[in-house]
C-alpha cells in the first residue's frame, strides 16, 4: 500500500453514519465489534470498545489490508484510517 508502509496508523468509526451492517467485523474482528446498540466500534489493544465519538484504535500492520477493505466496503462510509504522526486520513471517506 503506497504511502503507508511502516507508518503507524489508527482507525475510528463515525457512529452517526454507521449502518450496523457488520462488514467491518467480518473483515477484522480483532479491530471492530458491534455493540448492543447495533453500531460498530473500534477496539483498543486491551479489547475494550472505544465508545466515545472519534476515539481511535491502533491498526496492527498484520491487519492493515483487512481494515482498509472494511473502509472501502463499508456501506455507511464511516470508517476512517489515518496516520498517527500527522492525523492525515489515508483510507476512508476523507482520504485525499
Amino acid at each position: 500500500m503506497a504511502g503507508v508502509s511502516g507508518e503507524e496508523l489508527e482507525v475510528w468509526i463515525d457512529q452517526d453514519l454507521c449502518t450496523g451492517d457488520g462488514i467491518c467485523v467480518q473483515y477484522a474482528p480483532e479491530v471492530f465489534e458491534l455493540d448492543i446498540d447495533g453500531l460498530a466500534y473500534v477496539k483498543g489493544t486491551d479489547d475494550e470498545l472505544r465508545q466515545l465519538p472519534g476515539e481511535t484504535a491502533p491498526v496492527p500492520l498484520t491487519l492493515l489490508q483487512d481494515v482498509v477493505d472494511s473502509a472501502k466496503d463499508c456501506p455507511g462510509d464511516c470508517i476512517h484510517v489515518r496516520r498517527v504522526r500527522d492525523s492525515v486520513e489515508v483510507f476512508g471517506p476523507d482520504a485525499e
